[in-house]
């Protein structure tokens, strides 16, 4: 694997791996995440891709922001990729980074080629009761209290509540979340609660001229996992239901999830271009 470039740009730390002269593939990661959720499948990308790697603002390395609403998140990155000069890139997002990755292909349809959803929830109605862990830590005012005191174990835990199966968390993760605020926090989820309700993720996607791949876990305890299926009703779109897998598969099946990646990429990158 061969990293380098690792830094701050426009409030988000970015980290690029692969050949800088491969198709370009951006990962997005979930809420109370950070770009280290995806360690386990960069080296497979990183063989096929520039891959580039963020911390939404709030996240991980990244600095705090003004506004963690999700058009103004995706400003920021679109003005980030701008200044790196990418164009036309392949886009993966993770639970709620599929939200920003959405928006990303709304606000600026030339910097996205193709879109894959991971464990993105389509619509509020649609959201599971939380796990107990996951409600301590964020039902206030205990929530404020418990997320100062965190320990590693605590984070670890918190994370694999989410999954169906035994999963190693990798200390970059950790880290990541840890330097998460719980105002942060919370300002994030209530700007994607306010992208969902303003339209359904199926809605949206089914107003862009975009290739979508929807891959979820049949046992994710924070999404109905057949609500996957709301996701047929975008024109195109393939949707991959995981037997046995939670909220992570990035973390439960990251060889099975990095190939179905790689195939819609690659399928993508061998189709016509429509600007031909």
């Amino acid at each position: 694997m061969n990293a380098y470039e690792a830094g701050l740009s426009h409030g988000m730390h970015v980290v690029h791996d692969g050949p800088r002269q491969a198709p370009p593939l951006l990962l997005i990661h979930g809420s109370g995440a950070s770009g280290g959720s995806w360690l386990p499948m960069i080296p497979a990308l990183a063989g096929r891709h520039h891959v580039v790697r963020i911390d939404l603002p709030g996240c991980g390395q990244s600095p705090p922001a003004a506004s963690y609403d999700v058009p103004a998140i995706v400003d920021r990155l679109a003005a980030l990729l701008d200044g790196i000069g990418l164009r036309h890139m392949a886009v993966a997002g993770h639970s709620s980074g599929g939200y920003v990755a959405t928006a990303l292909a709304e606000q600026r349809p030339d910097l996205v080629s193709s879109l894959t959803l991971i464990s993105t929830g389509p619509s509020l109605d649609a959201l599971l009761p939380q796990p107990w862990i996951l409600r301590v830590l964020l039902g206030p005012p205990v929530g404020r209290l418990v997320w100062s005191a965190r320990s590693d174990a605590w984070i670890r835990s918190g994370i694999r509540a989410t999954t169906a199966r035994a999963v190693e968390v990798p200390d970059e993760l950790v880290a990541g979340v840890r330097g998460i605020t719980y105002g942060a926090f919370r300002a994030v989820l209530r700007g994607n609660a306010a992208y969902l309700a303003e339209r359904s993720v199926p809605e949206r996607l089914a107003s862009l001229d975009v290739p979508v791949l929807v891959i979820s876990g049949g046992a994710d305890p924070r999404w109905d996992p057949s609500s996957a299926h709301r996701y047929e009703t975008v024109p195109g779109a393939r949707v991959e239901l995981l037997p046995g897998i939670g909220h992570i598969p990035l973390l439960e099946a990251p060889q099975t999830t990095g190939r179905l990646l790689l195939e819609f990429t690659a399928a993508g990158a061998d189709a016509p271009s429509s600007e031909a």
